[in-house]
């Protein structure tokens, strides 16, 4: 039942193979497991030699994955751990270096269906979304103890949206009446707040709001950075990083951390040559990134925002300069 629950098509499976092309007797880290598709898939290149080590939040995924990749034996390595924590998690099981890593930062698609996860805003359900369902704080809690300003801070930088000030301002207002404790509810209040000469009828300002929840709930940016600056600590030289985003935020912090990582140098543009001492630790493999092909989209519409950007660390590591100053 749990297998069944978790089908999920692995977004732009065939360009990630590409780019990390998997070797026999290789080790390799997916960040973010979920179903097992991209694991899957690496595994089937490692012809018995090597291990895949997976790692999701989610112990519902983990138990799905589990049951698909058991037959892969002790190849496959699925770990209950935020990727924040991919560094301990390796040192832990006496890994040092990974012959490359993934990253498939979209929510899973059984996580979005079920609703007591709580992620959807089409079915009435608590309002939870919880990656990890042993965390603290859930959605329901950031609406009923966040303040009006911090509530509107969550909406714009985290959802983007134009309407974050009066959408606070109507939630603050209504959890002095009652609690906010359902997704039919905030639904609600999200539509009282936008006008309707101005609401999209998609749901557009609502999945905004629901998206900023969640990435409230569970830090996900803050964890993203964290990751993948601890991801590409443990690269081999010459062995590549893919990282797939589903939202501009996402994708801007992959973009500058790779950016800022293959050019690091802080010398004045006018200087002849670099004095810094800066050296880059990575290369891009794609200078724009990767996209979904017509035929994905049309058979997985969720991927249609996914954006896969790829880079091979180099040999030699940064040298930052300003600690020693």
């Amino acid at each position: 039942m749990i297998l069944q629950q978790f089908q999920h098509n692995s977004v732009l499976l065939q360009e990630v193979l590409s780019a990390l092309s998997p070797k026999p007797g290789g080790i390799y880290l997916d960040c973010t497991l979920g179903g097992g598709g991209h694991s899957e898939a690496i595994l089937e290149q490692l012809q018995g030699e090597g291990l895949v080590i997976g790692l999701d939040q989610d112990p519902t995924a983990l138990q799905a994955a589990g049951e698909r990749l058991k037959k892969y034996g002790s190849l496959f390595c699925p770990l209950q751990a935020n990727f924040k924590n991919l560094d301990t998690v390796l040192k832990a099981n006496h890994i040092a270096l990974v012959d490359g890593v993934l990253f498939d930062l979209g929510v899973s698609s059984p996580q979005l269906d079920v609703k007591e996860r709580g992620f959807t805003f089409r079915e009435n359900a608590p309002l939870d979304m919880r990656m990890d369902p042993a965390a603290s704080i859930t959605a329901a809690m950031i609406l009923a103890t966040a303040s009006e300003a911090e509530l509107r801070k969550i909406f714009y930088d985290y959802g983007e949206e134009r309407w974050s000030a009066r959408i606070a301002q109507f939630i603050v207002e209504e959890r002095q009446k009652t609690s906010i404790e359902t997704s039919d509810q905030l639904v609600e209040i999200i539509k009282a707040a936008v006008p309707s000469a101005v609401r999209h009828d998609d749901g557009h300002e609502t999945r905004r709001i629901f998206q900023a929840l969640r990435i409230a709930v569970n830090d996900e940016l803050n964890a993203l950075k964290i990751g993948l600056k601890k991801a590409i600590d443990v690269l081999k030289p010459q062995a590549l990083i893919a990282v797939i985003t589903f939202h501009s935020l996402e994708d801007r912090i992959v973009k500058e951390l790779f950016r800022q990582l293959v050019n690091p140098c802080v010398c004045p543009p006018k200087l002849p040559i670099c004095v810094c001492g800066r050296q880059p630790m990575l290369e891009l493999v794609n200078t724009k990134p990767i996209v979904p092909s017509e035929e994905e989209i049309n058979e997985n519409p969720r991927s249609h925002s996914a954006k896969l950007r790829i880079a091979r660390r180099l040999a030699t590591p940064i040298i930052d300069c300003k600690e020693d100053t």
